[in-house]
C-alpha cells in the first residue's frame, strides 16, 4: 500500500511543497494547537497564519512567535493580519494567494493534523505522478483523507467513513462529479482536504456569500474540474465538533436549501457521458428532501420534518434514489467504487 511505497527521489524532478494556511479569529489557545501541529509536520512545510482581526493576544503572540523563527534562520512561519474582520472565506483567499507552496493545506484554527499527514499525501501525489500521470496525462488537483471528529477536549467521537478500495485510490476528473452528485465521493470538510494552488486560483477562490455553509464544498466543486481526485483511506486529521456550533442553527430548511444548491452546482459539471444515467433533478430534490426530513426525525423535530420531507413522501421515485444511496453506502460493492475508473495505487 501507498503508506509503505518508497519512492526514490531520482524519480521526482523536485519534491512537492506544501503551504499550510491556517485561518483564525479569537481562538488563541486553539491556533495555538492548530499551529503546533502544522510546524511539528515529519516533513517541513510553510505556515500561513491568516488573523481576521483578532482581539484576544493572537497578534502579539503570533509576531513575536514569527522573530523568535526567524531569529533562528527558520523563515516557514508567515503571519498575515486583516485590518478588518473580512469572514472565513476571504481569510481563506488571502492566505492561499500569500501562500509559495505548490500544494495547500487548509486548516481551520481549532483543528488539528496528524504529524504525518502532509507526508502522507505527498507520498500519494508522487506515486499518483510515477504510477498514472505518464500513462492518462493528467494531473491530480484535489486529495481528501478520512478524519477524526473529536470533542472540545480532544476525545473521538467518530470517523469520517472509508470510500474506495484500498489504502489510496484516484478517480479520473470525467467521474468525480458524478460520484459527488450521488454522494459517492464526498471530500468532506477543510481539515481533510488538500489542493493544487493553481486550480484553486483558477476556480476563482472560495464565496464569500455562502461564508461558514458550505464554502468549502462549493470549493471543492470547482477545483474539480480542472483534474483528477485522490482519495486516502488514513486517519490524518482531527475535526473539533462543537456543541452550539454556528452551523447547527441553522433550520432543516436551510440546510436542504443549501444542499439543493450545492447539488444544482454540482450537475452543472457532471460530464457528459453521465447524461443517461442522470436522474431528473426534480427527483433529486425529493431525495433531498426525504434525507433531511430522516435527519429532524432523528433528533425529535417533528414538525421540521414534517415541513421538509411532506412533498416528497408519496414519491416512488424519490424513495427509490433514498434507498439506493442508503444500500450503496451499506454494500461491500460501494467500497469498491461504482465510478467505472477509479483505479487502487500501490
Amino acid at each position: 500500500m501507498i503508506a509503505e511505497t518508497k519512492i526514490p527521489e531520482t524519480k521526482q524532478e523536485k519534491p512537492i511543497r506544501f503551504s499550510v494556511v491556517i485561518t483564525t479569529y479569537n481562538r488563541l489557545e486553539l491556533l495555538q494547537r492548530a499551529l503546533h501541529s502544522a510546524l511539528q509536520q515529519t516533513i517541513p512545510s510553510e505556515v500561513v497564519v491568516v488573523d481576521d482581526c483578532s482581539q484576544d493576544g493572537t497578534e502579539v503572540y503570533l509576531r513575536q512567535l514569527v522573530q523568535r523563527f526567524q531569529a533562528q534562520g527558520d523563515l516557514r512561519l508567515i503571519y498575515h493580519r486583516n485590518p478588518g474582520n473580512r469572514g472565513h472565506s476571504a481569510a481563506v483567499n488571502v492566505g492561499v494567494e500569500m501562500a509559495t507552496g505548490e500544494w495547500i493545506k487548509p486548516l481551520d484554527d481549532d483543528d488539528y493534523l496528524a504529524p504525518n499527514c502532509l507526508e502522507q499525501i505527498r507520498q500519494a501525489i508522487a506515486a499518483y505522478q510515477i504510477q498514472i500521470a505518464p500513462e492518462q496525462n493528467s494531473e491530480v488537483v484535489i486529495c481528501s483523507c478520512q478524519a477524526a471528529q473529536v470533542d472540545p477536549q480532544g476525545q473521538e467521537l467518530s470517523r469520517t467513513r472509508i470510500f474506495g478500495p484500498g489504502q489510496v485510490f484516484y478517480t479520473p476528473q470525467a467521474d468525480i462529479h458524478f460520484g459527488m452528485l450521488l454522494e459517492q465521493l464526498p471530500f468532506g470538510t477543510p481539515v481533510q482536504v488538500a489542493y493544487r494552488k493553481a486550480a484553486f486560483l483558477k476556480s476563482g477562490g472560495w464565496d464569500s456569500s455562502l461564508d461558514a455553509n458550505c464554502d468549502d464544498i462549493d470549493s471543492w466543486i470547482r477545483i474539480a474540474q480542472f483534474g483528477d481526485a485522490l482519495f486516502l483511506n488514513q486517519c490524518l486529521a482531527y475535526r473539533t465538533i462543537w456543541p452550539g456550533s454556528y452551523n447547527q442553527t441553522f433550520s432543516y430548511q436551510q440546510r436542504l436549501a443549501t444542499n439543493i444548491l450545492m447539488k444544482e452546482k454540482i450537475l452543472a459539471f457532471v460530464h457528459p457521458k453521465y447524461s443517461e444515467r442522470l436522474s431528473r433533478f426534480s427527483r433529486i430534490e425529493s431525495y433531498l428532501r426525504l434525507h433531511w426530513g430522516i435527519v429532524a426525525l432523528r433528533k425529535a423535530k417533528l414538525q421540521s420534518a414534517w415541513e421538509v420531507a411532506a412533498p416528497a413522501l408519496f414519491s416512488p421515485r424519490a424513495w427509490g434514489i433514498f434507498f439506493q444511496v442508503t444500500q450503496a453506502r451499506r454494500s461491500p460493492q460501494f467500497r469498491q467504487m461504482p465510478i467505472q475508473k477509479a483505479v487502487l495505487i500501490e
